[in-house]
């Protein structure tokens, strides 16, 4: 059974390394969390890094081959220059799948990611479709999340990505999304610590706050297309392939280094500028979130770490030094605004993404209806992404 503790003292889980900076977590009688209970009753039991995995894919890509036989794309890839998006387009390639290969630049690409992109693509044989956002307007986005102090900063950008994604499928007639999210390394996140990036409402309430000027080239995902249009009308399906394979980051990092020759960037989303310091400055020292805990937990519960190795990095710095000024002064130069100015957002009294309007109410009445059909048709039921 789950039980309640003090937040007043900071405790930290006995087999992950989710802590009390997660002001709902709880720990049951041995000091266990409930994000490794929901890991056990929830998400492992619909993992599959095994033969069955392997067999379960290879059915899944035959079907998705079958349908799109007469298409010039069977499926649709998102390639942010990270590691996940990388080894999904050499598995991608290894499938014998034809994807639609989207990349969507926010205005925040490290050199390296440009050029992580391009080896991937030279070595796999796919074309890229880029979307280069209107920089002005992403701009504007960006300050206005920033000067409302809520705790995902990277709203912006994730909202961009997965819009452009779904709408140039749309647009392509392609209805499988492939995605490199995974069970391996993503496990475990805490819902207190922001809101959900697909949230358009949301959105467009802090920018109309905050904003100086009119979004006419951001395009948005709303409710109804996210949830219902999509998956019910459309029939768009996404498909994450690295949840049917044993997927280490170590491994799959060492293999896009020998196959295509890789950089790595020594941490999670270091392919954008703006994530970089996103994660590893404003999280931790305006909320107090440090975003490797639940990175590590994820891979502590997948087997890819010990606790005592997750607890040493943690002890490490976020930003090696020197790093962080050269982030922020380049931040300020992007952004156009001087380090006062950003020294006083940092300081500022933080914000809740709930202090404006959201789809909150309409997802808790969407998965009161899902747990209905459930319970009528006694399996899981699933109508979204």
């Amino acid at each position: 059974m789950i039980v309640g503790h003090n937040r007043s003292s900071s405790q930290v889980c006995s087999r992950c390394v989710m802590d009390t900076t997660d002001p709902t977590i709880t720990f049951d009688a041995d000091g266990v969390c409930n994000h490794c209970h929901k890991f056990d009753r929830v998400t492992a039991p619909s993992w599959f890094p095994n033969a069955r995995g392997a067999a379960l894919l290879a059915e899944q890509v035959a079907r998705i081959s079958e349908r799109g036989r007469s298409d010039q794309y069977d499926c649709i890839l998102g390639l942010s220059g990270g590691a996940d998006s990388a080894y999904l387009a050499l598995k991608t390639a290894e499938l014998g799948l034809r994807p639609l290969v989207v990349h969507v630049d926010g205005g925040w690409n490290s050199e390296t990611a440009v050029q992580n992109i391009q080896r991937v693509l030279d070595y796999c044989g796919f074309e890229l479709h880029t979307h280069v956002m209107d920089w002005e307007e992403m701009r504007d986005l960006q300050l206005a999340y920033l000067r409302a102090g809520v705790a995902n900063q990277d709203v912006p950008q994730d909202h961009a990505f997965f819009a452009n994604l779904y709408h140039f499928a749309v647009e392509n007639g392609i209805t499988t999304v492939l995605s490199g999210g995974n069970v391996a390394t993503e496990s475990v996140f805490p819902d207190s610590w922001h809101g959900a990036a697909m949230d358009a409402v949301n959105l467009k309430a802090i920018h109309a706050r905050w904003g100086e000027r009119k979004l006419r080239h951001y395009r948005t995902i709303s409710f109804w297309q996210y949830y219902v249009w999509y998956p019910l009308v459309r029939r768009m399906e996404v498909l994450r392939p690295l949840n049917f394979m044993p997927y280490s980051r170590e491994h799959a990092i060492a293999e896009l280094e020998r196959t295509c020759g890789f950089r790595p960037y020594g941490r999670k989303h270091g392919e954008s500028l703006f994530t970089r310091f996103f994660q590893n400055s404003y999280l931790p020292e305006k909320f107090g979130y440090d975003k490797r805990r639940p990175h590590y937990s994820s891979m502590i519960l997948s087997g890819q770490m010990t606790r005592a190795d997750a607890l040493a990095a943690l002890e490490e710095p976020l930003y090696p030094p020197g790093e962080l000024r050269r982030d922020q002064d380049f931040l300020c130069k992007k952004l156009r605004i001087d380090r006062d100015e950003l020294d006083r957002l940092m300081g500022a009294p933080n914000g809740h993404y709930t202090d404006y309007p959201n789809w909150d109410a309409r997802y808790r009445a969407l998965k009161t209806t899902q747990a209905r059909a459930e319970r009528l048709f006694g399996r899981r039921v699933t109508a979204y992404s």
